[in-house]
């Protein structure tokens, strides 16, 4: 589909179509157009008040009405699904305007549900646990190891997941990452525990790239888990530990910046831990803490009673 081709009355398909072929998203990581591919997929085919899929629905036809329709039934798979179901149909939408062949943004107006912050944590316990259960066992120690690190370095599962040997000094106890998400360059050392582990590894699988990669080699070669592999072998061992099926390797980095802010650890220096780009990002994480605000209250009378004497 070509630009010249796209009037008023083409079909939303018709747009998809032509975004998914243009450079702006060529430059998108191959993670986010799947992501993007895979709801607008969703997107396409869910019907509209006219009867018809949206795909299959004009542009000059679209209303608020008809988004807020799509909108309840993307409900159906969740919040946050739904939530970015609907992000990425109004960057299709913002595509058409740019076009001049739309000039309203029907999603605009939609009676979006806010998406509920997500507040569970790890105990120290509760991650002891799980380390111990799945480096008690050879086929599960790379999953350990990533979780080991997602949690001691308070990075992103999707990083340790990929993690490769060139980026850990052994040596020098240290370990250089630059983030997939943000490109922010995090220098950290290498605890005595988790350098034992990672010693362990090297013996075996440092020969290749990956640090903790697939057990089972395919091909002759070891690769590192799919996302969805890891995430079924992570509760795999969580069943076999006993813990609770709410908690996910996901929450381990919120847990970890988390228990930082209450040992009270300067908010710069748990930034260059996280890789977070402003203090403002860091919010979420210091507005549940309740020892932060004890410990600030306590320094302030501290300070008050140092004044008085």
């Amino acid at each position: 589909m070509t630009v010249n081709k796209l009037k008023p009355n083409s079909l939303v398909s018709d747009v998809v179509e032509y975004y998914l072929n243009t450079k702006a998203f060529a430059r998108l990581k191959g993670s986010t157009q799947k992501e993007y591919e895979g709801s607008l997929k969703i997107a396409l085919e869910t019907k509209t008040l006219l009867g018809k899929t949206l795909g299959d629905t004009r542009l000059n036809k679209l209303e608020t009405k008809c988004a807020n329709h799509l909108y309840e039934q993307w409900l159906d798979r969740g919040i946050s699904r739904a939530n970015k179901i609907s992000t990425i149909t109004s960057i299709i939408f913002n595509k058409a305007i740019s076009l001049k062949i739309l000039y309203y943004n029907p999603m605009i107006g939609i009676d979006r549900v806010p998406n509920k912050e997500r507040k569970v944590m790890w105990t120290p316990e509760q991650v002891n646990l799980f380390l111990d259960t799945a480096y008690s066992q050879w086929k599960w120690r790379s999953i350990g190891l990533i979780v080991h690190m997602t949690y001691e370095w308070a990075q992103r599962l999707g990083d340790m997941r990929l993690m490769t040997w060139d980026k850990i000094d052994l040596d020098k106890k240290r370990m250089d990452l630059t983030q997939s998400k943000r490109n922010a360059d995090v220098h950290l050392p290498i605890s005595n525990e988790l350098m034992h582990v990672l010693e362990q590894q090297h013996k075996s699988f440092g020969f290749q790239d990956f640090v903790a990669p697939q057990i089972v080699h395919s091909d002759g070669l070891y690769k590192p888990y799919m996302k969805g592999n890891l995430s079924s072998y992570i509760n795999s061992v969580k069943e076999a530990a006993g813990l609770p099926a709410e908690l996910t390797a996901m929450d381990m980095r919120r847990t970890a910046i988390t228990e930082m802010v209450e040992a009270g650890v300067d908010v710069l220096q748990i930034k260059q831990v996280s890789g977070h780009k402003n203090i403002q990002s860091l919010d979420p994480y210091l507005k549940h803490t309740f020892s932060g605000a004890s410990s600030a209250l306590a320094q302030r009378q501290a300070h008050k009673v140092k004044e008085d004497t």
